[in-house]
């Protein structure tokens, strides 16, 4: 069971990476730091795009509009932590 546990809480420690990257890429995007026409930049961000964007969209539909502010990535962010807290406090403990 512990073996279990360890592989989710590293599959969210690597969710965490990628959403980070993606809020970056994003940052990096909207300022022109990166060429939109490049084929490698853009299937990155297409890749990014497509693994955080399921997730982030019900938060963003929940969340209030901020305007070009996007607080969605932190919220999730905060969500991943709770989680993995969750896990390490109270179901690791109990797994034999």
């Amino acid at each position: 069971m512990r073996a279990i546990l360890d592989v989710v809480l590293i599959a969210l420690d690597l969710y965490v990476w990628v959403v980070i990257a993606s809020a970056i890429f994003s940052w990096l995007f909207a300022f022109n730091v990166v060429n939109p026409r490049n084929q490698f930049v853009a299937m990155i961000g297409n890749a990014l795009y497509q693994l955080t964007e399921p997730v982030l969209r019900p938060i963003r539909q929940f969340m209030p509009s901020l305007g070009g502010l996007d607080l969605s990535p932190i919220v999730l962010l905060l969500g991943i932590f709770l989680v993995q807290r969750l896990i390490a406090y109270y179901l690791y403990p109990l797994a034999f």
